[in-house]
């Protein structure tokens, strides 16, 4: 699916090992204007130095905080998100990772951010999300896609596929721990992700990730 936007995935070497349902990497192999970079920190990654700097393209993070601009809403977009093609660089790692890795990286620090409003409640069935509002790397690309067509900077010619190749992997995923002749599988059925209880305690005030979300999307 070809992209005006180029979306560069930094992937956490233990996102990399986990091929069974790696999401970036799925996003990935359906863009073909998109690439991999694996490491923790990329001040010293050349290759991703060069990126940033390259005039081609306007450099963004995504990444959400009150600096962040937020596509979702109706405020006028900055002159420079559209005067050139977009770069996307995009943290793929659990959360806490994604902040460590966002630290050690001062040059990733220096990009401007843009964020997203959720549409949607997260559809991953087979890894419970910290906590409303979190999507996985492919639904976040998803939804970023959705909101660059919806304002011109980008088309969107099938916004159903990644929805598609993600609910593949998950009952592939879910086939094989259905199958007592395979090991390496989850054994225990999956609940619906709109019974599950979000964290409590001290537990849930570590997950708090997002802490700037207006009314997140409840799951129906």
């Amino acid at each position: 699916m070809p992209t005006r936007t180029k979306f560069v995935l930094l992937m956490h070497p233990k996102e990399f090992k986990r091929e069974k349902a790696n999401t970036g990497r799925l996003a990935h192999l359906c863009l073909p204007n998109s690439e991999i970079q694996m490491g923790m920190g990329f001040d010293d990654n050349e290759i991703v130095q060069r990126q940033i700097a390259d005039p081609e393209y306007h450099s963004v993070l995504l990444y959400p905080g009150l600096e962040a601009h937020n596509l979702s809403s109706k405020d006028p977009l900055p002159s420079e998100l559209s005067r050139k093609p977009l770069q996307v660089f995009i943290i793929d790692a659990t959360w806490s990772g994604a902040r460590k890795m966002l630290r050690i990286s001062p040059t990733l620090q220096r990009l401007p951010r843009i964020m997203f409003i959720p549409t949607a409640p997260s559809r991953y069935v087979i890894k419970h999300q910290p906590q409303q509002g979190c999507l996985s790397t492919l639904e976040s690309m998803h939804e970023l896609l959705t909101v660059l067509e919806k304002s011109g900077l980008d088309t969107y010619s099938l916004p159903e596929q990644l929805h598609s190749i993600f609910d593949r992997m998950q009952k592939f995923q879910m086939d094989c721990a259905s199958d007592p002749t395979l090991g390496g599988y989850r054994r225990q059925a999956y609940g619906k992700t709109s019974d599950r209880k979000p964290f409590r305690g001290k537990s849930g005030s570590r997950r708090r990730y997002l802490k700037i979300w207006p009314n997140p999307p409840e799951a129906s």
